[in-house]
C-alpha cells in the first residue's frame, strides 16, 4: 500500500503542473485581452477626433478660383455675359462662330475643321452637340437644321 506522504506528494505535483499550465494560458490571454482592448480603443479614439474636428468653427478659407473644364456646365446668357463665362470647347466653338467666315452661318463640319478635327461624322459629332447646346443656352442661333451663327450675326 502506498504511504500517505507518496500520495500527497503525487497530489501536489499534480496541481502544480495544473497552476503552470493555467498560468501560461491565462498569459496568453492576458496578451490577446490587451490586443483587443487596443483594437477597440482606436475606433473610440477615431470617434473623438472626428467630434472635434466636427465641433470646431469653420475656417476661413479663401475661395478657389473656379476654373471651367470640360464638361462643364453652360450657363444661360444674360444680358452683359461675355463668351469667357464659357468652357474652353464652348469658347473655341463661339471664336469659329463669330469668325468672318461665319457670317451666313457654319455646317457642323466647318467649326469642326477649324478647330482642328477630320469632318468624319464622329468627330462632327462633338461640335455639333456643343453647338446646339449654345443654341439653347442663347449663346447661338440655328439660323437653318444643322447651321449655326453666334447670336445677333442674323440681327441685322
Amino acid at each position: 500500500m502506498p504511504s500517505v506522504l507518496g500520495l500527497l506528494e503525487t497530489r501536489e505535483k499534480k496541481v502544480r503542473e495544473e497552476v503552470a499550465r493555467l498560468r501560461e494560458e491565462a498569459e496568453r490571454v492576458e496578451a490577446a485581452l490587451g490586443e483587443a482592448e487596443r483594437a477597440l480603443q482606436r475606433p473610440a479614439d477615431a470617434r473623438v477626433t472626428v467630434a472635434e474636428v466636427l465641433a470646431e468653427p469653420p475656417v476661413a478659407v479663401a475661395e478657389p478660383v473656379v476654373s471651367v473644364v470640360a464638361g462643364s456646365v453652360v450657363p444661360r446668357r444674360t444680358e452683359g455675359m461675355t463668351a469667357t463665362v464659357l468652357p474652353p470647347d464652348y469658347q473655341r466653338i463661339m471664336s469659329v462662330l463669330e469668325s468672318d467666315a461665319a457670317r451666313e452661318g457654319m455646317r457642323c463640319q466647318q467649326p469642326a475643321v477649324a478647330l482642328g478635327l477630320q469632318a468624319v461624322p464622329a468627330k462632327v459629332e462633338g461640335p455639333r452637340s456643343k453647338a446646339k447646346r449654345l443654341v439653347e443656352r442663347g449663346w447661338a442661333l440655328q439660323v437653318r437644321p444643322g447651321v449655326f451663327t453666334p447670336l445677333g450675326a442674323s440681327d441685322g
